[in-house]
């Protein structure tokens, strides 16, 4: 196996002081120094598969389609929004880390007076390799819908992101097609729906749906989601989760049939301080009264992202200001031969089926002993295939 020389300085302060995050989601300092070792030896020889083959004719050619698209993508959100004014974004002193998130990461300089300079801003990609290592946390809900757009009338709120994901496999350099996507992320006030526990009590409680849904990776690996910008909580710096389900059966309802298929990625998107502290002086972000946890504290070690562990998003301002939304786009190097579905950090916190949610008694993160994907054997699942919520 590849060894790391750096040292993980936030991991060894996780032995001293263990980190807090929502309710249920507890981990052992030491398991989780190891871990955070462990995701950055597979994203350091995950990019170094992606680099030996960046350069072959496939390769140069979707990033080419990359590169259209992503333009495209712009060009119809500004027309649909009604947007003629230059993107522009917010400048602030930077801190080390924020100098990689922020001038890294921030595409919207590139596009000045209407002209977009394509291939400076579209063919940036992170080629971010999210280890499965990152826990799923302790509200993951099966049986969440198929749809693009995951914000509903209520409780979704917010600064609109146009968010593309790409998914490449490091064994091949090629797209992941056919794979199915799950989304979920905390509304502008911190909290996260189809929960209702300590800590986290959504309006709607178990049947609540907003912020989460899932899609189909298209023919280059692609899926979009139109959400919200993610409001911070107590205890872990602002995130986007993803779920990476291959082979998994796609029933008529929209939904997943249980059980079905690999886990074969479980990651978290950050978003840079910078950005965040733009987007939270705005409402209903203002409302938020939980504590902010900033990229260098979280207990994931954001703090050692670089050119090989990179959850930073790539983003651009549609317009000059939060008010006209924000396209982000990421590609990521997953693993497709791997299945972590009997990962101790994948946790299936509630279902929904065709009577609605539910907790899931055995689920780890509720307070069971449990976790994993969902069977008939489970106390307290459904023994059919779950309906579509509503």
């Amino acid at each position: 196996m590849v060894q790391l020389s750096k040292v993980l300085a936030i991991a060894a302060a996780c032995l001293a002081t263990p980190a807090i995050a929502h309710p249920g989601e507890k981990h052992d300092p030491h398991v989780l120094k190891r871990q955070i070792h462990a995701r950055d030896v597979m994203a350091a020889a995950g990019k170094r598969s992606l680099g030996g083959c960046e350069s072959t004719l496939h390769a140069r050619e979707l990033a080419r389609r990359n590169v259209a698209r992503r333009a495209h993508t712009v060009q119809k959100l500004r027309e649909k929004r009604g947007i003629t004014s230059a993107p522009q974004k917010y400048r602030r002193n930077l801190a080390a880390l924020e100098k990689w998130e922020a001038i890294d990461h921030n595409r919207t300089d590139a596009y000045q007076h209407g002209v977009i300079n394509q291939e400076s801003i579209f063919g940036a990609n992170t080629s971010c390799i999210l280890t499965p290592t990152v826990t799923d946390g302790p509200y993951y809900v099966w049986g969440e819908v198929v749809r693009e757009n995951v914000k509903e009338k209520l409780y979704s709120d917010g600064v609109d992101v146009h968010l593309e994901v790409q998914y490449i496999d490091i064994n091949t350099c090629h797209p992941v097609p056919g794979a199915l996507v799950d989304i979920w992320q905390a509304n502008a006030t911190g909290v996260y729906s189809g929960i209702s526990t300590s800590g986290n009590y959504a309006a709607g409680g178990w049947d609540s749906t907003y912020l989460r849904g899932i899609q189909q990776t298209n023919q280059d690996g692609v899926v979009n989601f139109d959400s919200i910008f993610p409001g911070h909580y107590d205890g872990r710096a602002t995130h986007t989760h993803l779920l990476t389900h291959l082979n998994a059966t796609l029933l008529p309802n929209k939904t997943l049939e249980v059980g079905s298929g690999s886990v074969a990625h479980i990651g978290q998107l950050f978003w840079n301080e910078v950005l965040r502290s733009a987007v939270e002086a705005t409402y209903p972000y203002t409302s938020n009264t939980q504590a902010i946890t900033t990229n260098a504290d979280d207990m994931w070690s954001v703090l050692q992202a670089d050119a090989s562990y990179d959850p930073f998003p790539e983003y651009m301002y549609l317009g000059d200001s939060l008010d006209d939304g924000l396209f982000a786009w990421i590609q990521i190097g997953i693993n497709a031969m791997a299945d972590y579905t009997d990962n101790s950090y994948y946790s299936i916190a509630a279902y929904h089926d065709a009577n609605g949610g539910h907790e899931n008694s055995d689920s780890s993160a509720m307070g069971g002993g449990g976790g994993g994907a969902p069977s008939d054997s489970m106390s307290g699942m459904p023994s059919a295939s779950p309906s579509a919520s509503s």
